[in-house]
């Protein structure tokens, strides 16, 4: 063999290797992501949507969230009977206009996960072709309520609510307002003018994108950090006076009040913003990225939902997310929910769950079960932990001291006779000035002892404190959802 065909068989051998390991690539490393590709690059399965129906999908209870009728034509469309109590977080499925949210993210096994030649092969031998019906683990009657109250408390910016179940991660609500009709959503007008409402932007679903600054919840994962590396005690005192400088510069408490040498309790009980801030400078930037890390800071919630559609929780600079250890974040501002925060609901939802179910994180998810046409579940989405964040006595000792803000201290609007509540108030300022507008959070699980229910609810640009507006709204999911 002679110089030249050496070479081009070499050639031909590099070209051969380089196609068997695409190939490989997309067939088996990328074939989830090709699966779930709702983009116009795989628009196959809502195609073949037309003539095969797609799969059901139902609340917890067995409620109608989503399904597909046929015409005369042998044509499908799809409807939405709870019209925009679900439009987040299942979001919509339509030829015209492709698909979002839970449509998207499970379109695959909604609409059969079939090839249309399979399709086409099965229709031709008289076999019912049929996407699988989704059960999930969402709760109507919570969903609708949490809506609703957060609509009275910010009409026109909403905010957000989601509860878990915090031994399983199962989502209960998901609730963000603005929301929208999907069933409106279908025609093209309608869908332009959702999109080009910048003010209220009706399509973002607020739980799970961009985000607010957390203010005092924060202080959680301040507190975290504190105790489980053994930095500090429950018993450790810290000053807790007013305008204590931090990075140089002064900050303040609430009403401007010094409270001298304070323990943790009691500054958690009263949200002391001096005492958290020094010691998360004490902790320090690398601890502080280890804890939040661990609760699923720094990166999109591991949730059954299009990652596009989805934000991480941190700090941001010029739109782009920093490391913790920057050199362009406050620690000790970061440590109280101030500085460049900006956090979902999921997020901070995610933090009450580790707590509740004693230092285990449980992977979230809104998905339960696929069932076929017969009844017969064909999958099932079972319980994952998602990381141990800290020690079962770090969970306790943060537990009990958060029984004493909702008893004693800025959350006591939470209270519910009967039930011991676990909670945090967080107050983060969007304006200054008289009428100073806030962004207005509490968060917390109930019942305390034995938590079934683990939640974040925040509302945006509203005058008060998290303690006055939103405990009340928190209150009453804890009473629509605990049995």
């Amino acid at each position: 063999m002679n110089t030249p065909i050496r070479r081009m068989f070499g050639v031909f051998v590099i070209m051969f290797a380089a196609l068997m390991g695409a190939t490989a690539w997309w067939t088996v490393v990328r074939a989830d992501r090709l699966d779930r590709n709702y983009s116009s690059e795989n628009a196959r399965d809502l195609l073949r949507g037309l003539k095969v129906r797609r799969g059901d999908i139902r609340a917890a209870d067995g409620t109608l969230i989503a399904h597909s009728t046929k015409d005369s034509q042998g044509v499908y469309s799809r409807h939405y009977p709870l019209g925009d109590v679900f439009g987040h977080p299942v979001g919509y499925s339509f030829t015209s206009i492709q698909q979002s949210e839970l449509e998207a993210y499970y379109n695959h096994e909604l609409s059969g996960g079939a090839s249309t030649t399979d399709s086409l092969l099965a229709q031709l031998v008289g076999s019912r072709t049929s996407g699988d019906d989704l059960r999930t683990t969402l709760d109507p009657k919570a969903q609708k309520l949490a809506e609703q109250l957060i609509a009275q408390a910010s009409p026109q910016q909403g905010g957000a609510a989601v509860v878990l179940d915090p031994r399983t991660g199962a989502v209960r609500v998901m609730a963000s307002v603005p929301g929208y009709n999907p069933n409106q959503a279908q025609h093209p007008k309608v869908f332009r003018a959702l999109n080009r409402d910048n003010l209220r932007r009706p399509l973002v679903n607020r739980a799970v994108q961009f985000g607010y600054a957390p203010g005092s919840t924060m202080k959680l994962v301040t507190l975290t950090a504190a105790l489980d590396s053994g930095r500090y005690q429950v018993g450790s005192t810290v000053n807790g006076d007013n305008d204590v400088k931090i990075s140089g510069v002064p900050l303040t408490n609430d009403f401007n009040k010094s409270w001298g040498n304070i323990d943790l309790t009691t500054a958690l009980t009263n949200s002391v913003n001096t005492v958290f801030a020094q010691v998360a400078e004490s902790v320090g930037k690398p601890l502080m990225r280890k804890y939040m890390e661990r609760f699923g800071f720094d990166h999109k919630p591991s949730l059954d939902y299009p990652s596009g559609e989805m934000s991480s929780a941190g700090e941001y600079r010029n739109g782009k997310l920093l490391s913790p250890t920057s050199q362009y974040v406050d620690v000790g501002r970061m440590g109280i929910g101030q500085d460049k925060l900006q956090v979902p609901a999921m997020q901070m939802a995610e933090v009450a769950s580790a707590i509740a179910d004693g230092g285990r994180l449980m992977r979230p998810h809104i998905g339960d079960r696929f069932l076929d046409v017969d009844g017969r579940t064909t999958k099932s989405i079972g319980d994952q932990v998602e990381s141990t964040v800290m020690s079962a006595q770090t969970a306790r000792d943060i537990t009990a001291m958060m029984v004493s803000v909702v008893q004693n201290g800025t959350g006591t609007k939470a209270q519910i006779p009967g039930m011991s509540v676990a909670g945090k108030t967080g107050t983060a300022e969007t304006e200054t000035g008289a009428n100073t507008k806030n962004k207005l959070w509490f968060v917390g699980f109930a019942p305390a002892d034995h938590p079934q229910v683990a939640f974040a609810v925040t509302v945006s640009d509203v005058v008060g404190f998290g303690g006055d507006v939103v405990a009340p709204i928190a209150k009453q999911l804890i009473q629509a959802l605990v049995k």
